[in-house]
């Protein structure tokens, strides 16, 4: 057996000395008695790091080991047989090394292997300084930890610890399999790479991307992300066919201005209409931050007009010497023309709306919280179809809203005050109304009575309204106002029991809930209406004392509401596993006030609001809402919606949606393994990883109109997952009009751990399918180095 011989360099001695002179054990403990009750932790070291600064690393020992080692102290140490040095976070591998101190440069030869914080590079030949990492590799072969890239070069020039030349080099993340004749699905070749691990980019000179052996992007240079960080230059084009646009192709580019600025540019070639150029620029500062949002299409041949949108977002704070700052907000948009929401039904944000607010406010809140101010201006832009023409909205030019709110008033009492004013303003051609100035003033005060099992809350408000307006009612009058006081008593109970259901062990509540308002009549059938509806009837509106919205209308109201929810609670986890709720309002008379057009309301028992939620288990879900009129025996409104999500990437949502008289919907998404269907469940790698090579996977969403009996908005797709790149096609119909719509198809190809080519795919997966999962997600959180460690 062959002895081993070590002649230790002056810095690892300095190391043994080091751990020599640290205490023992039994030192410690015997020197601290009294804090041997003390609970035990682990303690941090700045070993266990993932990135060691410079400054830390040139303190660390160095440690060399071998089957024979030989040296001069201070200058040279050379290893011989199974060689290998550590230092930090780097170790050298080699049959043969020389390490010459003065310059701190290490000379490999021999099946050299470097591991660097887990990235690895193997070869015959090595120089390098151990500290800056300065030097070459001669014929490596690679892999980086971050996305499991690896290849082979002919020479490899190492900048410094962060940045590295790799020449003549093949690049993929396709893992070996093990069968004769097994090469890589995709490859990229370039006759050299510069990698950058500080800013995760890499840049290849020479570049040809091959797919399955066929050259696919032939390009003179090209950038690649190594991670999901921002960097500047184009990215990958998006293309498709659309029966509005035709051929779609967009050109992205990215432009990572400073870490809290940057700017996209999408130039877009639309083969039925022309060229359109749209940007996205996005700032982020201490005070302030926003995005920018813009394009334009000069002479576009679908209108034969210009066409243009812009959407502005923007949010933070103004220092004006007050005792706090105060709040400003901007939402502004605005397009060309009225046919834009359906010509371009596929922008971002607001754009794809009809009704494009344009709002600005400012707001100003107390130290305390007990005044709050605002001042808004908010102006609308209605895009009309003349299918379906909708009732534009009063601009408010402005409104001044302020609130002064205690919650320690004497006799346990608490209440606020809110004075608003606003000027209403539209075209009265559309309105059929005049503009005006309201103003009103609401003052509310309460006394909470509650304890464990019950709780009562009276409430008194007054509520005063004047008008003042351009022009004459149809009664003459130029002016109106309405002053109402409002009553009313909150109250309720909560009963808890141990039960069981099903084999599972629950607390079970009761709770049931009364709630009386009364509100005398006042006439308000010749007041103008500017921003009330009617509540939308659920279990959020059924205990509140207005059944409308807004300022304009006051419900006459004497009517009790009685309800009851009972919950079934997870006494280990107080986790909700099922919720069932109903709800009734008996009227003690007739409700006179109502909307312009609206018979008043004289039935002395509203419909029955039913309500379950079930999340028995977390693989399944259901929620439901059922609006029922006893006197017809039918239910007036349904939402019956549920899901179940068994596993990763398995998961199935439906919803039943119904208006009696109005619409009746059926809404399907998934996402779904095809391989299910011939026994192949794959494996369970958590989000983000997929379940494995060579799968199928079925994504869509299909939006049904029962009533009509037509498809209104589909999307149905395939994605297959070959571990090194994903590919998906995807059909999409979206309903533009009562009898129009847009058709496209969409192709994309991810190779994993490079880039993607081909259309803008996952964003819409995302918005369309509830629970959407990427199968490879570049927001994971990146591997530690030591689950790469030598």
């Amino acid at each position: 057996m062959l002895r081993r011989r070590f002649e230790l360099t002056p810095l690892a001695l300095a190391a043994i000395a080091a751990l020599q002179a640290a205490p023992s054990a039994a030192q410690v403990n015997a020197a601290a008695p009294a804090a041997a009750s003390a609970p035990i932790g682990l303690r941090t070291s700045p070993l266990l790091r993932e990135d060691i600064p410079s400054v830390v690393r040139k303190e660390l020992p160095t440690f060399v080991y071998g089957d024979r080692i030989s040296g001069r102290t201070n200058l040279d140490t050379t290893i011989e047989g199974h060689a290998e040095l550590r230092r930090a976070d780097t170790v050298i591998r080699a049959d043969r090394m020389e390490y010459y101190q003065p310059d701190d440069l290490a000379k490999a030869r021999g099946n050299v292997r470097i591991n660097r914080a887990g990235n690895v590079y193997e070869g015959p030949l090595l120089e390098l300084k151990i500290d800056s990492f300065e030097g070459f590799f001669s014929q490596p072969s690679y892999r980086f930890l971050k996305n499991n890239a690896y290849g082979n070069a002919s020479r490899v020039d190492f900048i410094d610890d962060k940045r590295a030349i790799i020449r003549d080099v093949s690049y993929t993340t396709c893992q070996r399999a093990d069968y004769p004749g097994w090469a890589p699905d995709w490859v990229l070749r370039a006759n050299g790479i510069r990698i950058d691990q500080e800013e995760d980019v890499g840049v290849a000179n020479g570049a040809l991307l091959t797919f399955f052996g066929v050259p696919v992007l032939p390009v003179p240079q090209l950038s690649f992300p190594l991670s999901d960080k921002r960097k500047s230059g184009f990215l990958p084009p998006t293309i498709s066919l659309d029966s509005v646009n035709g051929f779609d192709y967009r050109q992205p580019y990215y432009w990572n201005i400073a870490p809290n600025r940057d700017l996209t540019l999408y130039p877009t070639l639309m083969t039925k209409r022309g060229i359109d150029v749209a940007g996205e620029f996005r700032y982020l500062e201490p005070s302030y931050r926003g995005q920018l949002r813009a394009d334009f299409m000069p002479d576009d041949r679908l209108r034969q007009d210009n066409r243009w949108g812009y959407s502005w977002q923007h949010s933070g704070t103004l220092g004006l010497g007050l005792p706090s700052p105060v709040g400003m907000a901007l939402d502004l948009n605005r397009v060309s023309d009225d046919n834009y929401w359906r010509d371009f039904s596929r922008g971002t944000g607001s754009l794809t709306q009809r009704l494009l607010a344009n709002d600005g406010q400012l707001s100003w809140t107390s130290p305390g919280g007990e005044v709050a101010t605002s001042l808004r201006t908010l102006k609308w832009q209605t895009l009309q179809d003349p299918l379906a023409p909708i009732r534009p909205p009063y601009d408010r030019l402005p409104q001044l809203n302020a609130r002064y709110t205690r919650s320690d008033l004497p006799l346990g009492l608490v209440g606020f005050v809110e004075g608003d004013t606003t000027r209403f303003h539209a075209d009265r051609r559309l309105t059929l109304q005049p503009n005006a100035q309201r103003s009103y003033v609401l003052g509310s005060i309460e006394r909470p009575w509650q304890a464990p099992g019950w709780f009562v809350t009276p409430r008194v408000q007054l509520h005063s309204t004047r008008y003042s307006f351009d022009a004459p009612l149809a009664n003459g009058t130029e002016a109106a106002a309405r002053t109402l006081p409002i009553f009313s008593v909150d109250s309720g109970l909560v009963f808890e029991r141990p039960a069981s259901y099903f084999g599972r062990s629950f607390t079970q509540t009761l709770e049931p809930r009364a709630f009386y308002v009364y509100t005398p009549f006042r006439d308000q059938s010749l007041l103008p209406n500017y921003d009330s509806g009617f509540n939308d009837f659920n279990f959020a509106t059924v205990f509140l004392e207005n059944q409308f919205g807004g300022n304009d209308r006051i419900s006459d109201n004497n009517l009790l509401t009685l309800g009851a929810t009972s919950r079934l609670i997870d006494p280990d986890t107080g986790a909700e596993a099922a919720r069932f709720g109903v709800a009734q309002r008996l009227r003690f008379k007739d409700q006179r006030v109502t909307l312009p057009g609206q018979a008043p309301i004289s039935e002395r028992l509203s419909d029955l609001l039913f309500g379950a939620t079930l999340n028995w288990t977390p693989q399944w879900a259901l929620d439901t809402t059922v609006q029922y009129n006893p006197k017809t025996g039918r239910s007036e409104r349904s939402t019956i919606g549920g899901r179940y999500n068994p596993t990763p990437y398995r998961v199935i949502s439906a919803a039943y949606r119904l208006q009696r008289g109005l619409s009746e919907q059926i809404d399907v998404g998934w996402q779904w393994p095809i391989n299910d269907l011939w026994g192949d469940r794959g494996q369970d790698l958590g989000s983000g990883r997929g379940q494995g090579p060579n799968r199928w996977y079925s994504v869509g969403r299909l939006n049904f109109d029962l009533k009509d009996r037509k498809l209104v908005d589909a999307m149905v797709g395939i994605e297959y997952d070959a571990c090194c790149w994903i590919g998906r096609v995807v059909l999409e119909r979206l309903q533009s009009g009562l009898a129009t719509g847009t058709t496209r198809i969409m192709f994309q190809v991810e190779f994993v751990g490079f880039s993607r080519l081909g259309s803008s795919v996952v964003q819409p997966l995302r918005q369309n399918i509830p629970r959407y999962e990427l199968l490879r997600d570049p927001g994971l959180p990146a591997p530690s180095r030591f689950s790469n460690y030598d």
